[in-house]
């Protein structure tokens, strides 16, 4: 059911959000660069015209060192050195489009810039453009790190595991075991390591991991959710319960854990779980994760007009998310707005025509508006997506039966009556009474 699936999909959400990523940043200094440190951008020793600038750099005298890069590079355009010391200063300053124009100039000056690469590919994950990304942390995983030393490169691949754990976890998993190759496993990579088991289906596995960082760290909230997560998963909420409790003691406005909570408690029926995400939404009013499960549990309350505003707010701003208009039309359906329901379900068809709940609710709403030839055609196209059950085989039944078309009717009545077995007894009474007209 889409009201209690859709928890699924917010927690996820909202757990990679707040806690699914690894930092990732542009060396810092003292690390890949420092006056007395030679680059990979550069294997020669430091131009003396240079000196003033990375000495500036060092002291992060930031102001300095663009003024006198600035100048260098008027004489001086295609010098690889000074253009990523140029985008390394904008890059600390906070001026990322800057920085990845420069970067960009010191890759194209020298592709054998492991400095360039890295920090240009490191920057891009960081603006969310992981497509523009990968090929530069590739590439500075093939390249020698120079003096910038080996630690580096192991930050390359990390960077890459944690661009590629949600399309390809495989891939991710190979990408984290070369840094661990280069360097000592971090809690951050036990994390990662149980993200990606959990992708992979071994839930076995991701519960050690998130386990074996709680040790080290009682107090990781990262941990306590990844674990809650799982225990969620497995429907293990008296336990999930009791960790999430103990979580928000030290972390009480963590929206992350608040909303987990309130799943837990929505599952065990507890009233507790509305007014906690009602607070966790006057808290954080424009997260549309965390409006879309207090949506979804006002309707499980039974409060679909409140539901409904909040899905209106959402569809202001996602008018095209199939998903929410089909939530949005169940609400309307309860509330007896049928006619306003059909229209929603049938612009959820046209949006995504493989959407199995949008069709049932176009056949339903097609049915209860004496619009028989589209409950059909509902129904025919959900067919192709999902198996019968006993309700849309009834649909079938009232449909062809208001067509008059008896055979049709008769047989689809005989299998509803059969898939039933006395979980509809309204239904059931209706269907072998015309079963009795049809047959004189």
């Amino acid at each position: 059911m889409y009201r209690l699936a859709v928890f699924a999909f917010v927690l996820g959400a909202l757990l990679v959000s707040n806690y699914g990523r690894a930092r990732q940043s542009s060396p810092s200094p003292g690390t890949a660069r420092s006056p007395n440190n030679t680059s990979a951008a550069s294997s020669s020793s430091i131009p003396p015209g240079l000196a003033p600038a990375e000495a500036a750099i060092g002291s992060s005298d930031w102001k300095t060192a663009e003024a006198l890069l600035d100048s260098w590079l008027v004489s001086h355009p295609d010098d690889a050195r000074a253009l990523f010391d140029a985008g390394y200063v904008a890059d600390a300053q906070n001026r990322p489009d800057a920085a990845v124009s420069l970067y960009r100039r010191a890759v194209a000056a020298n592709p054998e810039s492991f400095e360039a690469h890295l920090s240009l590919g490191l920057l891009l994950a960081r603006e969310s453009k992981p497509d523009e990304a990968r090929p530069e942390l590739v590439a500075a995983t093939k390249l020698d790190t120079g003096d910038a030393g080996p630690a580096l490169k192991a930050r390359a691949w990390r960077a890459l595991a944690s661009i590629d754990r949600d399309s390809d976890p495989s891939q991710a998993s190979a990408e984290l075991l070369e840094a661990l190759k280069i360097t000592p496993e971090t809690p951050d990579d036990t994390l990662l390591a149980a993200a990606l088991a959990e992708k992979t289906g071994q839930l076995d596995a991701a519960e050690k991991a998130y386990r074996r960082v709680l040790v080290g760290d009682p107090k990781s909230l990262a941990a306590d959710a990844g674990l809650a997560h799982l225990l969620i998963l497995r429907k293990q909420y008296p336990e999930a319960e009791t960790l999430l409790r103990a979580a928000l003691a030290q972390a009480p406005d963590d929206p992350t854990l608040t909303a987990q909570l309130a799943t837990v408690l929505a599952a065990e029926d507890k009233a507790e779980a509305l007014p906690l995400l009602q607070k966790l939404h006057a808290s954080h009013p424009d997260n549309p994760d965390i409006t879309r499960m207090l949506a979804t549990v006002l309707a499980e309350a039974g409060d679909y007009a409140a539901s409904d505003q909040l899905l209106q707010q959402l569809l202001n701003a996602h008018p095209g998310d199939s998903e929410l208009l089909v939530f949005h039309g169940q609400n309307l359906v309860h509330e007896g707005l049928l006619t306003q329901a059909y229209e929603v379900f049938d612009k959820a068809t046209r949006i995504d025509s493989a959407s199995v709940d949008a069709w049932s609710g176009l056949a339903f709403t097609a049915s209860r508006t004496r619009r028989p030839d589209v409950t059909l055609h509902a129904l025919t196209v959900r067919s192709q997506h999902a198996p019968e059950n006993a309700s849309t085989l009834f649909l079938w039944a009232t449909a062809y039966d208001s067509l008059h078309q008896d055979r049709q009717a008769a047989a689809y009545y005989r299998l509803f009556l059969s898939a039933s077995a006395g979980k509809f007894p309204d239904q059931e009474w209706q269907a072998r009474q015309r079963l009795q007209i049809l047959k004189k």
